[in-house]
Formats: structure tokens, sequence, C-alpha cells
């Protein structure tokens, strides 16, 4: 049952986080989190917050909502201004807070040792927060035991900052939302998997 639920969350929340909103491989997404009951269905994480997760996703759902979804999307992760939440793990692990940095070579190193060849489009670095969140899923249906040295070595030590300053500066409440769904679920994901954290320094 783990791995479905890794699988299905992981695969949306990344995609969510990673691709546009008018992109054609998030509409399906989109127009499932326009039913008001969703929520009802996530399967993990804590209740509460995943229905003031619902609350804020569905008001930034609303057509009178004063931004577009997609200028919220190209403020958060393109530019051309400085992103309020960086979504590279890199930016938070290493000391000059730079893109490819230490922490992104170690996972590029541990994804070779796995075999896996990442697919990136953007050609944007394996840390990107969306694309980790797929590769989550990937591992929890070909290689479920990479599943949690991902997580523990990865993901987890940023991905609680990254999600604090994505909610504080998205300023548009679909993307407040996915930050409070992609935290509960990242933590439902840690007891699943027992993961207890060895203590990293953040710079960012």
């Amino acid at each position: 049952m783990t791995k479905q639920i890794v699988s299905l969350t992981g695969r949306m929340l990344g995609a969510l986080l990673y691709y546009a909103p008018d992109d054609e491989r998030n509409a399906e997404l989109l127009s499932q989190l326009r039913q008001h009951d969703w929520y009802q269905m996530w399967p993990c994480g804590d209740a509460e917050q995943i229905a003031i997760a619902a609350q804020q996703i569905n008001d930034g759902l609303q057509t009178g909502y004063d931004e577009k979804l997609s200028d919220a999307w190209q403020k958060l992760f393109i530019g051309p201004y400085a992103l309020p939440a960086p979504p590279w793990g890199s930016v938070y692990l290493d000391r000059e807070n730079v893109l490819f940095g230490d922490s992104t070579l170690a996972l590029r190193e541990w994804l070779r040792q796995q075999g896996i060849e990442p697919q990136s489009e953007q050609r944007d670095p394996e840390d990107h927060i969306g694309l980790m969140l797929m590769l989550a899923a990937w591992c929890a249906e070909n290689q479920p035991d990479g599943v949690p040295v991902l997580l523990s070595e990865h993901l987890l030590p940023w991905a609680m900052r990254y999600l604090e300053l994505l909610e504080q500066g998205a300023e548009h409440p679909f993307y407040q939302g996915l930050a409070v769904l992609t935290r509960t679920t990242l933590l439902d994901w840690q007891g699943r998997y027992q993961i207890t954290l060895t203590e990293r320094t953040l710079f960012y």
C-alpha cells in the first residue's frame, strides 16, 4: 500500500510543482482538484492540514482570483525576479547557495549507482523539488528499496525549509495550499518509512 500511496501522491505533487499550470500534463490534475471533495480521498497526511490545503487550493482555482495561476507559477519557478522559494536542493544545502552544488552532485552519483537516468526537458538540476517528488514516485514503483535513501539523504533535509518559504512567499492561495499539502504528505512518508533525519545545516 505504501508504494502505491507514494507513487500516486508523488507524481501528482511533483507535476504540479514542476510543470506550468497550463501544461497539458497538469490538465487532468487541475480538473481533479476542481472537484471539491478530492481532499477526502487524499491517501496520506494529517486530515486537518489536508482540509486547510484543500480550501486554499480551491480558492486559488476560482476564476475570479486576481492573479492568474500561470503568472503565479512564473514568479515562483522561473522569474525574472528573485524567486521567493528557490526549488532546488543545493540552494539550501550548499554554503554558496548555488545550483548544481555538491548535494546535487551527490544525488547525481546516487542516481548513477542505481542505474536511474533522470529525465528533465528543461535541463533543470536533478534536485528540483518537483523532479524529486516524481523520482520518489518512480522509485516506489520500480526500485522501492531506494525510496528511504532518496528521502533521508536527498529530499527531506531541505524540503521542509523550501515548503515553508513557498507558503510564505507564494502570494497565491493555490501554491500556498500546495505547500501545505506537500508538507503533510512528506511527513506521512517519513513516518511510513520510519526515517530519522540526521541534522543538516541549511544555508538559505
